[in-house]
């Protein structure tokens, strides 16, 4: 039999009995849709857990500190950092140490009229700022003695001297909500610090203190990973730190406070994490918090999947009910078939043909009609307005949808959907095959 004549044959036979057809095609549609459908709602789960992480700052970063007591006289120093970069994965590596145990002061603007009491003054390698991932808002990076970067709400640590005591500060959180409950900009600061030169006033004792002129050349934005120096502090170079402490009657370097160390990817994280302990420090990153909302994604992606495949497992029971019927219906056709001498593979070709096709239409469908959902669900989540239509389908930075279908997920139900009707049609194809050609013919 010609593949042509196959084709044209397994049509008619599908047309033979419309209703039925398009019942048990329905049936796989709704179980295709119910795959794609709880699949792409587990997929929207973990991106949006995805995104709840990247605001909480750099996934790739790991924070090493000095060890617990009874681990031994370890210290955070150049040769920790040295170890540091020689182990596979690491991408860039910077020292971090606060500037503490003294009294500081900031002020800014003309005759000093802008004070901040209090604020984190931390010092790190600047030349791997760019490397480590600090991500700049304006300006150039540190690099000069003197100069320095700042968080991205530093101008809010300032109050106004020449303003009433109630009112000179500048409440960054009172910037309220938008329509959609969306945090608004906050106000504007007293000043800009990138046009203001800076003075670092430390108090050593009780009535010893002394001035560092500084400069403002970059404003770093807020990453929670790196520490709270990105969101209101002051960053310097190391140098910068040590000589200030130097100043302050400090005679040795200290050790540092802590080693910022940035991977080459999210898989990289733990490796490098479990490196670093071996060696007998301690270390902190996003991947305690990430991992285990990876997994619950995960998890709940295969229980909604799941839960999908069992529709269409549903429908496949129907494929072959319907395909034993038809069988029934026509064994004098398989006994005239056979006594033209027809081939028994072109006879189970046939069968598989027709539940195939019936599989791939309810697929095809299935899939047209999950998208259709899954923009609804998208545009009722982000707002049922024609600009949110795009992005309801391509998502986007910041783009908050339920529901993503990526393009495997099309692909992979429509032929899990043929594979389901090939499956389901092979017990009837075998079945039809089997009848002697002369009681088919006999057959009324």
């Amino acid at each position: 039999m010609k593949r042509e004549d196959l084709l044209r044959s397994c049509l008619q036979n599908l047309l033979r009995r419309k209703s039925r057809t398009i019942l048990t095609v329905l049936g796989v549609l709704i179980g295709c849709c119910s795959i794609v459908i709880m699949v792409s709602l587990g997929i929207g789960m973990k991106e949006s857990q995805e995104r709840l992480l990247a605001e909480l700052g750099d996934l790739t970063i790991i924070t090493v500190t000095a060890p617990q007591k009874g681990r031994g006289k370890k210290k955070l120093d150049d040769a920790l950092l040295k170890t540091i970069r020689g182990i596979e994965g690491v991408e860039a590596v910077t020292p971090k140490m606060n500037l503490e145990n003294y009294t500081c002061r900031l002020l800014a603007g003309p005759g000093n009229r802008y004070v901040a009491d209090w604020c984190v003054i931390t010092g790190l390698d600047t030349a791997q700022m760019e490397r480590m991932g600090y991500q700049s808002l304006g300006g150039q990076r540190p690099v000069q003695p003197g100069e320095a970067a700042v968080g991205e709400y530093f101008a809010y640590n300032f109050k106004d001297t020449l303003r009433p005591e109630s009112s000179n500060m500048v409440n960054r959180w009172d910037s309220g909500v938008d329509d959609q409950g969306r945090l608004l900009p906050p106000p504007p600061a007293y000043f800009d610090p990138m046009k203001e030169s800076l003075t670092l006033e430390v108090e050593v004792r009780a009535g010893t203190k002394f001035t560092v002129p500084l400069k403002a050349v970059e404003t770093v934005k807020e990453d929670n990973a790196k520490g709270y120096e990105t969101s209101e502090g002051l960053m310097l170079s190391i140098e910068d730190l040590r000589a200030i402490q130097k100043k302050a009657g400090v005679t040795q370097p200290l050790p540092y406070d802590a080693v910022l160390v940035k991977v080459s990817g999210i898989q990289q994280v733990e490796p490098v994490e479990n490196a670093i302990k071996n060696l007998g420090y301690s270390t902190e990153s996003m991947e305690s918090v990430r991992k285990p909302m990876e997994k619950e994604a995960h998890q709940k992606q295969l229980m909604l999947g799941g839960l999908g495949a069992i529709s269409l497992i549903v429908a496949a029971l129907g494929i072959t009910n319907t395909m034993i019927m038809s069988i029934s219906e026509r064994t004098r056709e398989i006994g005239v078939m056979k006594s033209l001498g027809c081939y028994v593979y072109d006879i189970r070709l046939l069968f598989l043909a027709e539940a195939g096709a019936i599989g791939c239409i309810g697929g095809v469908v299935g899939c047209i009609i999950s998208f259709v959902i899954s923009l609804v669900i998208n545009l009722v989540a982000l707002g049922p307005s024609p600009q949110n239509i795009l992005p309801a389908i391509l998502g986007g930075e910041g783009v908050g949808r339920l529901s993503v279908i990526p393009p495997w997920l099309y692909l992979f139900a429509v032929v899990f959907s043929i594979l389901i009707g090939l499956g389901s049609g092979f017990y009837p194809a075998n079945k039809a095959v089997q009848i002697p050609a002369l009681e088919a013919i006999k057959s009324e």
